[in-house]
């Protein structure tokens, strides 16, 4: 049972292993990025029922560029996809939709849907889904290190001023609150490159599962080994 007055209030996922999940069924990568897209959708719902507050897929970094083409541009159809027919229905369902990454070199017509999505759904009150795509957590940082540069060279900032509350203004999560607990598929053990910067006192939670298999009792059950656990945020 999920204790609804311990809700993580964001859920950040890295949803990996939709390729190897295709190739153990003998389907192409194009199989399982489809079936990935699916799972999308079913956790929103879920995520929403739960009564979590944000929850951010990492649906595609910065490094992954360096997958075939044919594989790149199948997945930016699939984005497209995504924004014209699932964030009509979450806008239906008083969800906020934001994106986090570079532009650069998405495709104009993505970077075109990307902003009529946040646009449209900005007003939204309800549950807020965060797409992190060309995304990679080092270049925001270096990025966020500009910016204050930029504004204390401008004498806009003074630079004794920086602290950590002032620096997360500057980072692509800047509204949003830190992960609660960050949840990885497919039995692989690592962070990636994702949201190190906001994950310093998230709890980690690590499924075998390959994300296509990753369902709403799934997010079920990590919310409740987040629940069992005792978070003590660098104290004793």
């Amino acid at each position: 049972m999920i204790d609804k007055n311990n809700i993580p209030q964001h859920v950040a996922i890295i949803m990996d292993g939709n390729g190897r999940w295709a190739r153990k069924r003998g389907l192409s990568r194009t199989a399982g990025h489809r079936e990935g897209v699916k799972r999308v959708k079913e956790i929103v719902k879920a995520a929403a029922e739960i009564g979590i507050k944000v929850v951010t897929f990492f649906a595609f970094s910065t490094e992954n560029w360096a997958r075939p083409k044919r594989e790149i541009n199948m997945l930016m159809r699939y984005f497209g996809s995504f924004l014209d027919r699932e964030v009509r229905d979450m806008h239906k369902n008083n969800i906020r939709f934001k994106v986090i990454g570079k532009d650069e070199p998405l495709p104009l017509g993505i970077q075109k849907k990307i902003k009529g999505a946040e646009q449209k759904t900005k007003d939204n009150t309800g549950l807020t889904v965060v797409l992190a795509l060309n995304y990679g957590s080092r270049q925001e940082i270096v990025e966020a290190a500009k910016k204050f540069a930029r504004a204390a060279l401008s004498q806009e900032l003074d630079i004794d001023d920086l602290d950590i509350d002032k620096f997360s203004g500057w980072l692509y999560t800047f509204g949003l609150p830190d992960p609660d607990l960050l949840i990885r598929t497919s039995g692989e053990m690592r962070i990636s490159n994702f949201l190190l910067w906001q994950i310093s006192y998230t709890e980690l939670y690590f499924s075998k599962k390959f994300w296509p298999d990753f369902k709403a009792n799934d997010l079920k059950a990590a919310v409740g080994e987040y629940q069992a656990r005792e978070r003590r945020f660098g104290g004793c």
